[in-house]
């Protein structure tokens, strides 16, 4: 990679690193240009150049994130020998990732995100399509075992992550009756009386 690959990496790490602060502490009102010019130091030339708007690096910063949580998931499941095991993998992972990294967990359960997956859902779901097949793999492997029930694998995800998703989105709006390593011990057994097969 030239120096210049290098600067331009360089700079867009920044970019994105300080749009994710300035939305974690001003929310999608306060994300403005001057706002992430101004915290990353980067000029406005340059944040046009590499992302073409606010939603452009908005819409980066998204799927970064959500590549790396999908990522985790996935890891997570690499150590699993059952479908009961991987559901439980899977429900940890998912509220370690919001726990560790709660800034970034803020924006992928945002209104923003939200607007931006029912606009751009079939886009976004291709760019993620590597790492989206494998836990598709994975949950059709345990479908066709007769260890998990015969839906629809987006049924089946929607039947896993849901209370997961829920349970995050209740944390991360500062209610706090909500206890995530009580839930990474509870939801799994509860997830999987509504998914488990009859093998």
């Amino acid at each position: 990679m030239s120096p210049k690959q290098q600067r331009g990496e360089a700079t867009v790490e920044q970019l994105l690193d300080a749009a994710l602060r300035v939305y974690a502490e001003s929310g999608e009102q306060g994300l403005t240009v001057a706002a992430v010019t101004k915290a990353s130091g980067v000029s406005l030339g340059s944040l046009y150049h590499h992302f073409g708007s606010v939603d452009g690096l908005m819409n980066a910063l998204l799927t970064r994130w959500l590549g790396r949580l999908l990522g985790e998931l996935l890891a997570a499941l690499e150590h699993t020998r059952t479908a009961h095991t991987g559901i439980r993998a899977l429900v940890r992972a998912y509220l370690n990732f919001v726990q560790e990294h709660r800034d970034a967990a803020l924006l992928l359960h945002s209104a923003y995100a939200d607007r931006h997956s029912m606009a751009d859902g079939r886009r976004l779901r291709d760019a993620q399509e590597a790492r989206v097949s494998p836990l598709a793999q994975w949950a059709g492997r345990y479908v066709d075992a007769g260890d998990l029930a015969p839906l629809p694998v987006p049924l089946l995800e929607s039947l896993i992550l849901g209370p997961v998703v829920a349970v995050a989105r209740r944390w991360l709006s500062g209610v706090d009756d909500v206890d995530l390593d009580q839930a990474a011990v509870l939801l799994p057994e509860r997830i999987w009386r509504a998914v488990a097969g009859d093998g």
